[in-house]
């Protein structure tokens, strides 16, 4: 990191967090599924693979590297399974429909106080991380809490609340609770940089998406305002030095997507009320709308996703340029970033580009912001 580099997260050039899967590591994982090899061998693959991918993080120049969720079948269930009163069940069907392929169905249901537990197994997921960063920044990702109740509670279709969970207020505040929990627990083993994925606010800002709901009874600015007071609370009780970031998606699966609109519709609940330190934020097609809503952006960062982890096809580095003045019309280019619009394997299928159309993307991300920022 040069001089003059910004020293602080997010980056001028940034990721997402996941990566492809490697051959030999979705191979080791079908083997598990059929019993050929142990749990233990698997985690010796996947642990092969996370140094590899961490050493190939820090060749491309950045300032911060994440695991890339190698372990993981899902960007948000894996997590949310984890944690105490929450189990993950089968699906007759996705809770979304992607415009393409489907995910492999499954959900989550919560059946008993919600908790996060000494043991989580990302715990252990982040401590790895962060020995095999070394003195570079792990940055880790997790779902935010808005999932949780939405997956359960807003697109369920026959959800039922248990007894405690009769008052919602209650659910919210073990949610809030049990994240609180989640973010110490992070932070004492090491983590300065955490993320918060969430899919809500791109389905917020769907009108096709906010009509069905509306007819199934439900007030989306209502919901949207008690997800960022929960967000906040969660956020005012971490640490000073601990960097929490947002990342907004549209959907993710196999190059796919299932949400559209631009985000007006939520910008000043969520822009103008949110706390976490700065937002990812999808805008690599015009299903994203315009850069009008980030007027709401109060002193957060934004990192601005410009650049496609949908397919192989590089952009127009002027293009991106010019995209990146118009949206500092907006927002300070001091407070603007860049990176990919997404993970680039949000589950374990992955996008439709190869692995070295991955790293091709982001030497663009970094010339362009390089030629952008003198700082980047």
């Amino acid at each position: 990191m040069s001089e003059g580099t910004k020293k602080n997260p997010p980056f001028r050039y940034d990721i997402v967090g996941s990566f492809l899967r490697p051959a030999a590591l979705k191979e080791k994982r079908a083997a598990a599924a059929r019993g050929e090899i142990t749990r233990a061998a698997l985690r010796e693959a996947e642990d092969a693979a996370i140094r590899d991918l961490v050493a190939k993080e820090k060749a491309a120049g950045l300032h911060a590297v994440t695991d890339g969720e190698l372990r993981r079948r899902y960007w948000h269930l894996d997590f949310l399974a984890a944690l105490t009163g929450v189990r993950e069940i089968g699906a007759a069907h996705w809770s979304v429909a992607f415009k393409g392929a489907q995910p492999k169905a499954a959900t989550l249901e919560i059946e008993d106080k919600i908790d996060f537990p000494a043991d989580h197994p990302f715990l252990a997921d982040f401590r790895f991380l962060k020995e095999a960063a070394g003195e570079t920044l792990a940055k880790f990702t997790i779902p935010s809490p808005s999932m949780l109740h939405l997956i359960c509670c807003v697109r369920a279709e026959h959800y039922t609340p248990i007894a405690r969970y009769e008052d919602e207020d209650a659910l919210f505040g073990d949610i809030a609770a049990a994240y609180k929990k989640a973010v110490q627990a992070f932070y004492d083993a090491g983590c300065r940089y955490l993320q918060l994925d969430d899919t809500s606010w791109g389905e917020f800002c769907d009108k096709e998406k906010r009509a069905a709901y509306a007819a199934r009874g439900f007030d989306l600015d209502a919901i949207a305002r008690r997800y960022v007071a929960v967000i906040n609370e969660i956020v005012d009780a971490s640490p000073a030095d601990l960097t929490i970031t947002m990342h907004i998606c549209r959907g993710n699966f196999r190059s796919t997507w299932f949400s559209s609109g631009g985000y007006e519709p939520v910008a000043e609940t969520l822009f103008g009320g949110c706390h976490v330190d700065g937002f990812f934020l999808e805008y690599d097609s015009e299903r994203a709308g315009g850069f009008e809503p980030l007027r709401h952006i109060q002193d957060q960062q934004v990192v601005l996703g410009l650049v496609t982890s949908k397919s192989p096809e590089l952009e127009r580095e002027e293009g991106v340029i010019a995209r990146i003045r118009e949206a500092a019309k907006y927002v300070s280019l001091e407070r603007l970033a860049l990176s990919p619009q997404c993970g680039f394997s949000s589950t374990e299928e992955g996008n439709l580009l190869t692995e070295a159309d991955e790293w091709k993307k982001l030497a663009l991300v970094r010339r362009i912001a390089e030629r952008v920022w003198q700082d980047a």
